[in-house]
């Protein structure tokens, strides 16, 4: 499919399954810790400063955000998971909201889980995985802040991570700076190609 990412506009924040966008376009998920840089991944893809917002506060994220790209495609934004200063209820409200999004049929055509490159993906992204196995779409893995690392440590990091997520060849690792802009081809013909 041949996509303009630079004709993107916010549809809506979903809150309860009840808003789940379900127009029959295909949905790339983004999801990741909070912190690890997905709204600066997405902001990258689609050339916009400030377009997914960059919160202060990691966590701060607790709905599913929808953006409509080029009228072909979303881009569906998780929350951020993993972060400790957010309150009992509200990981319980995150919880069973990503259960029903993750349980609908046919929500998700392809998952895009972004991980740190710097460290070994935690016990959240190895369940992150999970469920968008349970989900049966394919998965691309993005190895973001790739810049904080010197050349030596990315080949062995990536096993790390490739290893830890239990990646099978054909599964898509993508290394990735949103800071330099490293891999955003990669990844945007990984989606053409998958959507």
């Amino acid at each position: 499919m041949v996509v303009n990412y630079n004709q993107a506009e916010f549809r809506l924040s979903a809150v309860k399954p009840q808003s789940f966008v379900r127009d029959g376009r295909p949905q790339v998920t983004f999801a990741g810790r909070s912190n690890v840089g997905k709204s600066s991944v997405i902001n990258r893809l689609l050339n916009r400063k400030n377009f997914a917002r960059v919160g202060a506060t990691p966590g701060k994220t607790s709905q599913i955000n929808y953006f409509l790209i080029d009228k072909k495609i979303y881009f569906t934004d998780l929350p951020g998971y993993g972060y400790a200063k957010v309150s009992q209820a509200e990981k319980e409200r995150w919880g069973k909201l990503m259960e029903a999004y993750f349980a609908e049929e046919g929500l998700i055509t392809l998952g895009v889980l972004i991980v740190d490159a710097r460290h070994k993906p935690t016990a959240d992204d190895v369940t992150m995985r999970e469920w968008f196995r349970g989900a049966e779409c394919p998965l691309i893995v993005v190895a973001n802040k790739l810049d904080k690392l010197k050349k030596s440590e990315v080949e062995p990091n990536l096993a790390v991570i490739r290893q830890t997520l239990d990646l099978g060849e054909a599964d898509l690792l993508i290394p990735f700076s949103a800071e330099k802009c490293t891999g955003k081809t990669e990844l945007l013909s990984a989606i053409s190609q998958l959507c």
